[in-house]
């Protein structure tokens, strides 16, 4: 098989390499999607991250990074309808990225549909994460044009799947589907592309990097952990998430109490013990994102920790990763 840069993602997204800067709550600044764009991937906005987190209104936050780059960037619609507000905040920003330019944008825990029946009319592509086929189906039926595979070694919520039993499930849908989890150097970036993916999403992997402003002892952990101390815990959002099993995670243990699993489990509980954690844990991972002491050890972390050893430029990582690619397949040709 010959393998060249240019992909299914690459063409809708119109970028140089098929790296996806994944949009990222608390740690997506706009320093860090800027620097991926710039540097031929596609960086992804996050705007909770941007208006809650970093305090940015989500315009200028936009116009910050066309000021660094005219390249391509995403954006990123959590478009479950917990609440009408919510909703409606979601709906001015697709309109907001619509108006300064953005054309690529993931969905995330509902249907696209609405997302997609606002952006088709202007060029837009929408990309849907997905965790296996039930879900894909919805986001397909809903008018995705690409999928999102999140597998088992993905950071935050993670899937149950592996890279291959994932790609295996969703190629039916004969539509891009990019590997997201798992890739933390540029060995397992190319594998996943031989594997068959159309690109790779990195998270854990660009949150260690200069631009991203999450705090210097979050970095480090990902440095320092190995793949034995990603964990699941239920504790955060009510449902597995990803995280560094750090001192504070063992001492505060990984389950919902009595209450909460009750609560969760209850037909109309579920949603209001949801909401609460989802509260909860903006306000937990924004303040342990930004911590400089180190003290507040709640961390989100994918098993591609394994793969990251250094702290360095988000630009340099997206070359590198080109490189290999290439590499790879001129090794492939000459066989």
């Amino acid at each position: 098989m010959s393998l060249i840069i240019e992909t299914p993602f690459t063409k809708h997204a119109k970028v140089d390499v098929p790296v996806i800067c994944g949009p990222m709550y608390p740690c997506s600044n706009f320093e860090l999607v800027a620097a991926v764009s710039k540097a031929g991937g596609l960086g992804v906005v996050q705007p909770v991250s941007l208006t809650f987190v970093h305090k940015q209104d989500f315009r200028q936050a936009l116009r910050d990074i066309k000021a660094i780059t005219d390249n391509p960037i995403g954006m990123n619609a959590l478009i479950e309808k917990s609440s009408k507000r919510y909703h409606d905040k979601m709906v001015a920003w697709v309109d907001i990225a619509l108006e300064e330019g953005v054309r690529f944008f993931i969905t995330s825990l509902g249907n696209p549909k609405w997302v997609v029946d606002k952006v088709t009319p202007h060029g837009g592509v929408v990309y849907h994460d997905v965790t296996e086929h039930k879900w894909a189906q919805k986001g397909i039926d809903g008018g995705a044009q690409g999928l999102i595979a999140v597998n088992n070694r993905a950071g935050g919520h993670a899937g149950a799947k592996s890279q291959q039993e994932l790609l295996d499930e969703l190629k039916v849908f004969d539509v891009p589907v990019v590997c997201a989890g798992g890739i933390g150097d540029e060995k397992q970036f190319a594998e996943a592309m031989l594997m068959g993916f159309d690109a790779c999403q990195l998270g854990t992997r660009f949150i260690a990097t200069d631009e991203c402003s999450s705090s210097q002892p979050y970095k480090q952990a990902i440095i320092d952990a190995d793949e034995g101390d990603i964990i699941l815990s239920e504790k955060i959002t009510g449902v597995p998430v990803s995280i560094i099993n750090t001192d504070l995670i063992k001492s505060q243990g990984t389950q919902p109490g009595k209450i909460a699993s009750w609560l969760l489990k209850h037909p109309k509980g579920k949603h209001w013990m949801r909401m609460f954690y989802t509260i909860r844990a903006a306000f937990q991972l924004r303040n342990s994102s930004m911590d400089e002491t180190g003290k507040q050890e709640f961390w989100q972390a994918g098993k591609s920790v394994a793969g990251i050893k250094k702290i360095e430029p988000a630009g340099e990582i997206v070359l590198r990763f080109k490189e290999a690619l290439l590499s790879f397949g001129k090794k492939d040709t000459e066989k």
